[in-house]
């Protein structure tokens, strides 16, 4: 008799539901390109608004009428490239080679790294550049300059290139600012990876939408029916039973960015948004929602799968005043 044997059905990357491991997430997949660069910028999440836009796609059902497109406020201002860190390639995976740092760290940093007395950058780019045929991959570390806290994120950004191309890339920004400019341009489809909202405990009707017994149940309204059968002896990990619900890193492909501006101001209401405040450096419109709450760190990666998107022209952006 043949085996009754068929792949798992679903995501895997939904199941099981545990919280992420950090606040901010990471970047661990990227789309092919030969371009040196950045393909990862990091963003804060400040609220959402609306576009008043003109559809100028031919093709769509709306051509050439207004509508009001949802939009979410990112305030995006620059990074700071302290470091740069270099891995090569081993039997065990990927390890770092060493690092540089820059001569002058930011104060922000003074607790979170300690130099030793004797350090040389000099040195250390020396030590990269006499073994650049044994690394396989090269890194900024960049530390975030958010406006409404004193704490910054440090984050790691893969430099994609060849090796050399790679390396002088990173030199040039090593000590200075790098913007979203340099990296994201308006109409660009990006994916957005970020930790969800903390919900806490919840039961299995909230968590996974199972429906409630009726009313003759003796006690359990709000529980599955069966937990499974008598012969296997164990639970299925597609039982769904109460559990931790929300703070996970999730994906969000293909968010359209409708525009990058300058001012804060310009997309700011009357009294700032509210549980977030005023939006002081440069900001991002993205078209649509996603993940998280306010001030929670958003990385914007660009498109893995990109798909293409309608061409909006802005007539106006819609400043709800906060109640």
């Amino acid at each position: 008799m043949a085996k009754r044997h068929a792949p798992k059905r679903g995501s895997r990357g939904f199941s099981p539901r545990k919280k992420a491991k950090r606040i901010y997430p990471s970047v661990n997949s990227y789309a092919e390109t030969e371009e040196v660069g950045v393909q990862a910028f990091p963003g804060y999440k400040a609220g959402m608004t609306q576009l008043l836009t003109i559809n100028e796609t031919e093709k769509s059902p709306k051509f050439k009428q207004e509508e009001a497109v949802p939009v979410t406020i990112l305030e995006i201002p620059p990074v700071k490239v302290y470091g740069i860190r270099a891995y090569k390639t081993t039997p065990e995976g990927k390890k770092a080679f060493t690092e540089v740092y820059s001569e002058k760290l930011d104060k922000r940093l003074q607790r979170k790294i300690t130099l030793p007395k004797e350090y040389s950058s000099e040195d250390k780019i020396k030590a990269i550049e006499s073994n650049l045929e044994q690394i396989s991959e090269l890194r900024l570390l960049v530390h975030t300059q958010p406006t409404f806290k004193k704490t910054p994120e440090i984050l790691e950004l893969t430099v994609f290139g060849p090796v050399k191309d790679a390396w002088e890339y990173a030199k040039q920004k090593l000590g200075s600012e790098l913007s979203a400019d340099e990296i994201i341009k308006e109409g660009e489809m990006l994916d957005t990876i970020a930790v969800t909202k903390g919900k806490g405990t919840q039961g299995p009707v909230k968590r996974f939408g199972i429906t409630i017994q009726i009313r003759k149940n003796k006690k359990h309204r709000r529980n599955p029916g069966s937990l499974g059968a008598f012969s296997v002896g164990r639970m299925f990990w597609t039982v769904p039973l109460a559990g931790q619900m929300g703070f996970q890193t999730r994906t969000e492909y293909n968010k359209q960015v409708l525009k990058i501006g300058e001012k804060g101001e310009e997309v700011t209401p009357e009294g700032g948004i509210r549980a977030y405040g005023v939006v002081k450096s440069r900001y991002m419109l993205i078209k649509g929602s996603v993940p998280g709450p306010k001030k929670r760190l958003i990385m914007l990666r660009k498109g893995i799968r990109p798909t293409q998107g309608d061409t909006l022209t802005i007539k106006e952006v819609i400043r709800t005043p906060q109640q």
